[in-house]
C-alpha cells in the first residue's frame, strides 16, 4: 500500500503540466542506413518545451502499425499520448511492409528490427529539436530482444524500457510460452499431456537442425516418429474420438523461414549481458506470452553479469500481455476488454524516465 500511494502522489504533482502541455504530431519519413528501407512514421513531442527525452517504440512479434493495433487496443498509440502530456517525445513507425513502410517483414529477423530501431534513432539524431543523449528504446514483447539488440550493438542507445519484453533465450521462450498457453487451456489433461511433449520435441529439433539444408525434413521425420508412439499411446486411454491435432506443415513451414530460425537461436544472456544502459522491464503478472518471474528475473541478472546494475523491474498484479486488466486472461479475451493500457504502468514509465533520464 504504501508504494502504491508513494506512486499516486507522484502523479499527483504533475497534473498541472500535463494540463498545459500542448502537443504537435507530425507524419515522418526516413530511410534506412543502407537506402533499401523508407520507414514512415509519427513524431509526437511536447510543444514549448526546450529539452526532453525521446522514445522510439518497437513492436513485438507480426506485423504491426505505428499504432500498435492489438485485439482492437491502439496500445502504442495509447502509450505516446500519455508520455506526450507529460513532456516525453515519441517516434512510433509502422512495420517492414506495413502502412508507409517499405521491405518484406516476413522474411526479416529480430537482428533486422534491432537494425530498424537503431535506423531510427539515426533519423532523430539529425533534428535540431532532439537532444541525442536522451534517445531511448521502448519495446514490447519480442521488441524486448530487438532493443537489447540494438542496444548492445549501438552506443547512440541511451536507455531501454520493456513492456513485457523478452530476456530469455529463444529456445527457452518457445518452450515456456506455449506450456503456459496449453497448461492454461480447456484442453483435457492427456491432451495437454501430448502437446506439451510434441513441442518440446519439435521445438528441439529446430533448434539442432537451425542452420542445416536439412531441417524440413528432419522436423518431418521427428513427427512421425512422435505420431507412431503417440497413436499407439491414445489407444491406451480408451477414448472413441481423437480431437487432438498438431499442426505440423504450418509449423515446419513457418520453422524453415529467416525468422525463426534466428529467434530459436537468440542468446538473451550473451546480449543483455552487454548493455550497459538503463533499464526498467515491466511485466503483468497474467501474461501468458511473457512469462513476468523469469523474464524479469533475466532483466537483472543478465544484466548485472555485464556489471550493469542501474535496472528496475516491477510485476503488475492482474495485467495480461498488453497491459490489460484481465480476468480469464487468455488471448482471446483482450478483444473483450474495454479498458485500455494500463495507467499503473503509465505512471511508473514517465516517473521512472523523470528520476533516471532528465
Amino acid at each position: 500500500m504504501k508504494q502504491l500511494f508513494f506512486i499516486l502522489i507522484l502523479f499527483s504533482g504533475f497534473t498541472s503540466f500535463a494540463q498545459q502541455t500542448k502537443i504537435v504530431s507530425d507524419s515522418v519519413t526516413f530511410r534506412s542506413t543502407d537506402g533499401k528501407i523508407t520507414f514512415g512514421g509519427t513524431f509526437s513531442k511536447p510543444l514549448g518545451v526546450k529539452s526532453f527525452p525521446t522514445l522510439v517504440i518497437i513492436s513485438g512479434t507480426g506485423k504491426q502499425d505505428r499504432d500498435g493495433n492489438m485485439a482492437g487496443h491502439k496500445i502504442f498509440l495509447e502509450i505516446a499520448s500519455y508520455l506526450n502530456q507529460h513532456g516525453i517525445a515519441v517516434l512510433r513507425t509502422d512495420d517492414r511492409g506495413e502502412g508507409k513502410t517499405t521491405g518484406v517483414y516476413e522474411t526479416s529477423t529480430t537482428a533486422d528490427f534491432a537494425n530498424d530501431a537503431i535506423d531510427a534513432i539515426a533519423y532523430l539524431k539529425s533534428r535540431k529539436d532532439i537532444n541525442p543523449k536522451e534517445i531511448g528504446l521502448l519495446g514490447h514483447s519480442e521488441g524486448g530482444a530487438v532493443i537489447s539488440l540494438a542496444a548492445a550493438k549501438s552506443k547512440d542507445v541511451k536507455f531501454l524500457i520493456s513492456l513485457a519484453g523478452l530476456a530469455m533465450n529463444g529456445f527457452d521462450a518457445q518452450i515456456k510460452q506455449n506450456e503456459d498457453l496449453v497448461n492454461h487451456s480447456i484442453l483435457p489433461d492427456y491432451d495437454k499431456k501430448r502437446s506439451n511433449e510434441i513441442n518440446r520435441i519439435m521445438f528441439e529439433t529446430a533448434l539442432k537442425y537451425a542452420d542445416s539444408d536439412s531441417m524440413e525434413v528432419k522436423l518431418n521425420d521427428t513427427y512421425k516418429t512422435w505420431k507412431i508412439k503417440d497413436d499407439a499411446y491414445f489407444k491406451t486411454l480408451n477414448i472413441q474420438f481423437d480431437h487432438f491435432r498438431f499442426p505440423i506443415y504450418s509449423y515446419v513451414r513457418n520453422a524453415t523461414g529467416a525468422w525463426y530460425r534466428y529467434f530459436i537461436k537468440y542468446n538473451a544472456e550473451q546480449t543483455i549481458s552487454k548493455i550497459k544502459v538503463p533499464i526498467l522491464a515491466l511485466n503483468g503478472d497474467k501474461d501468458l506470452m511473457v512469462a513476468a518471474d523469469e523474464n524479469l528475473s533475466n532483466w537483472k541478472k543478465y544484466s548485472l553479469a555485464g556489471g550493469n546494475k542501474k535496472v528496475t523491474t516491477i510485476k503488475l498484479p492482474g495485467l495480461n500481455h498488453l497491459f490489460l486488466t484481465c480476468v480469464t486472461c487468455d488471448n482471446a479475451e483482450s478483444s473483450k476488454i474495454k479498458t485500455g493500457f494500463s495507467e499503473d504502468a503509465l505512471i511508473i514509465i514517465k516517473n521512472w524516465i523523470n528520476k533516471n533520464i532528465r
